[in-house]
């Protein structure tokens, strides 16, 4: 028997064919399109604009996966994190999180990570595998349907009723499934699919700098680099992926990123960890990386976890850091993340029902 082929994981491209293949035109791709991310449709049948021959044929040979719910958590501050359930039965965390102006949903690439971070829970589990297109797009797809049928509610302060940004900083390293992220990041954009304009999408890396100068060719998306110290000896310690690509080289693909693209958006993450990377002289030599940038450092207290040694740096070490910052024109801000009490907070993210 041959298996069902998953359309959402087919390229624009894949789907004319697959449509010209059956004797039917192009545009029925762009039919199929809206249908599976603007409708966000569960059956062929509800595919009106097919005869329904097409629709039989379709449901004899392919198939709209979906995920399952397996758990769902709140915040006291209205962060949402939600436990997927995918085809194979591993699962991902996606976070909702809530603002009056926004609705920013953070999304996972892959099962577990490869990157190794120490400071960071996913990072334990290691990978497992990749995430396909679809199960990129069907964490956006899904709480949609979530918010749109009342089963997730948000919480009165958001003055938005659906979601309105995509950061690509759950769990895994988005750049290393470049090619299914990219075909995610197509539909998602897409005006007859997600229909997020691009400055509204943010995609992380841990620096596999190679992937910097693609992301800028290839889409038009933000970018958010998880930079964790300003010198190679504490970088390489708790981020692997230091060691083949080091600070200064990551650095300056970062600047021409910046520079190349100044109508979108280049912050670095900076998570602070109680005397590891929080010095006065860690943060001179931060003002030193970035000489003669315009790059913006998000200053992020550590979210400290049980199953993890590192601690948050203080009140005042994070004030004297970013005092240090501002007084060199380094422009910076201190980011709390949201979603601590649920384990929905950056680094906090892992794919577990029970130990939470």
């Amino acid at each position: 028997m041959i298996a069902k082929i998953d359309l959402k994981n087919l390229s624009e491209i894949e789907l004319e064919s697959y449509f010209e293949k059956k004797g039917e035109p192009k545009f029925r791709a762009q039919q199929l399109i809206r249908w599976l991310y603007k409708e966000k449709v569960s059956s062929f049948h509800e595919m009106t604009n097919f005869s329904k021959s097409v629709r039989e044929a379709l449901e004899k040979e392919a198939y709209m996966s979906r995920f399952f719910l397996k758990q769902k958590k709140i915040s006291q501050d209205g962060t949402l994190k939600f436990l997927f359930e995918l085809e194979d039965e591993e699962t991902i965390e996606t976070v909702l999180m809530p603002y009056e102006d926004r609705n920013t949903l953070c999304i996972s690439t892959q099962v577990g990570c490869r990157m190794g971070c120490t400071f960071c829970l996913t990072a334990k589990q290691g990978l497992k595998r990749q995430l396909k297109a679809s199960e990129i797009l069907n964490q956006v797809i899904e709480v949609e349907k979530l918010l749109k049928s009342g089963e997730v509610k948000l919480p009165s302060f958001s003055k938005k009723d659906k979601i309105t940004n995509v950061v690509m900083m759950g769990m895994g390293e988005a750049f290393d499934n470049f090619d299914n992220v990219l075909q995610a990041i197509h539909f998602m954009t897409k005006d007859i699919a997600l229909e997020l304009a691009p400055k509204r999408v943010t995609v992380s890396t841990s620096g596999l700098v190679p992937k910097i100068k693609e992301l800028g060719e290839k889409t038009k998306v933000n970018l958010a680099v998880s930079l964790n110290a300003s010198h190679n000896k504490t970088r390489s310690e708790i981020m692997p992926v230091n060691k083949p690509y080091p600070i200064e080289k990551l650095i300056q693909e970062t600047k021409k990123f910046s520079s190349q693209y100044k109508q979108r958006k280049v912050m670095l993450e900076y998570v602070m960890m109680k005397d590891v990377n929080d010095t006065e002289n860690d943060a001179l030599e931060l003002v030193k990386l970035l000489k003669g940038s315009n790059l913006k450092v998000n200053l992020i207290p550590f979210n400290e976890h049980s199953e993890l040694s590192f601690k948050q740096s203080s009140l005042d070490r994070l004030q004297q850091f970013q005092d240090i910052l501002h007084r060199n024109k380094v422009f910076s801000f201190i980011r709390w993340s949201k979603g601590r009490d649920v384990s929905a907070a950056c680094g906090q993210l892992r794919s577990d029902v029970i130990k939470q």
